[in-house]
């Protein structure tokens, strides 16, 4: 990554080539593919999620490889830390497979702890893959939208709404003053560092509030009235789009069938 650079999750999605599919059809697809993945409860299922909805983010929607990775790093590593307890326990004695002695206790493992922790990986992997499919090929006024014809609440939507697109306005704000205290060498050493981040997290507190206010009475300006419209583009399913999701359905069947 260059200097101050950052993966949007919105420039990503507005510049998928898949991002013309039909957004119902891409948010209802990728909610099954989680039901599936954690109703099946099959391992090969969850690698062939995996497979399908990397091949639809790199191949299909012309994401690199190397953005993909940095999308997913954040969630495989929450993913690894919450699978190690899962795979590691403690005891007062040696019991298990593999295990270390730590004075007055044990650390074990066995083969059926790690095997269960691959699993669960696998897994959580798959749904979040299929959520990502979504979100990096979906802006999210389009996803939003989709939540509204499907009657979730009103006031969850304009909360979700506002909150997803001010974080990004202070990501935006935190990057400005990151880069400007990092030219004026505020991260030189470690003294430095951390009062750099005191400026910054209170520079931040007062920036946010001012902002919030001020895009408040922008929104009132421009008549807001408690609800968000956005222009929709009408968008239809075509016939091979609903064959190759129902066929790639099929086969997580016919996997689960010949594995279980």
């Amino acid at each position: 990554m260059k200097h101050g650079e950052k993966l949007e999750i919105d420039l990503i999605s507005y510049a998928s080539k898949i991002r013309g599919w039909n957004a119902a059809f891409k948010v209802s697809f990728a909610v099954l593919l989680m039901i599936l993945c954690i109703g099946l409860n099959n391992p090969y299922v969850s690698a062939a999620v995996i497979i399908g909805m990397a091949y639809l983010i790199v191949v299909k929607g012309g994401l690199s490889v190397r953005e993909y990775l940095l999308v997913l790093a954040i969630p495989i590593s929450f993913i690894l830390l919450a699978t190690i307890t899962i795979a590691v326990d403690f005891a007062w004695k040696p019991i298990g497979q593999y295990n270390l002695h730590l004075g007055f206790f044990y650390i074990f493992t066995s083969l059926e702890k790690l095997e269960e922790a691959i699993f669960m990986i696998l897994k959580v992997f798959a749904a979040v893959s299929a959520l990502q499919m979504m979100t990096l090929s979906t802006p999210s006024s389009e996803i939003i939208s989709v939540m509204r014809k499907a009657h979730i609440p009103k006031l969850i939507i304009e909360l979700m709404n506002m909150i997803y697109r001010y974080i990004f306005i202070i990501l935006d704000v935190y990057s400005k003053i990151k880069n400007s205290a990092d030219s004026r060498q505020g991260f030189c050493d470690f003294k430095t560092s951390l009062h750099t981040f005191g400026g910054i997290a209170s520079n931040m507190l007062v920036i946010s509030v001012k902002k919030a206010n001020g895009y408040y009475d922008a929104m009132e300006a421009r008549c807001y009235d408690g609800e968000m419209i956005f222009l929709e583009e009408d968008k239809k399913i075509t016939m091979i789009q609903f064959i190759s999701a129902a066929m790639f359905i099929s086969v997580l069947f016919l996997i689960w069938g010949f594995t279980k």
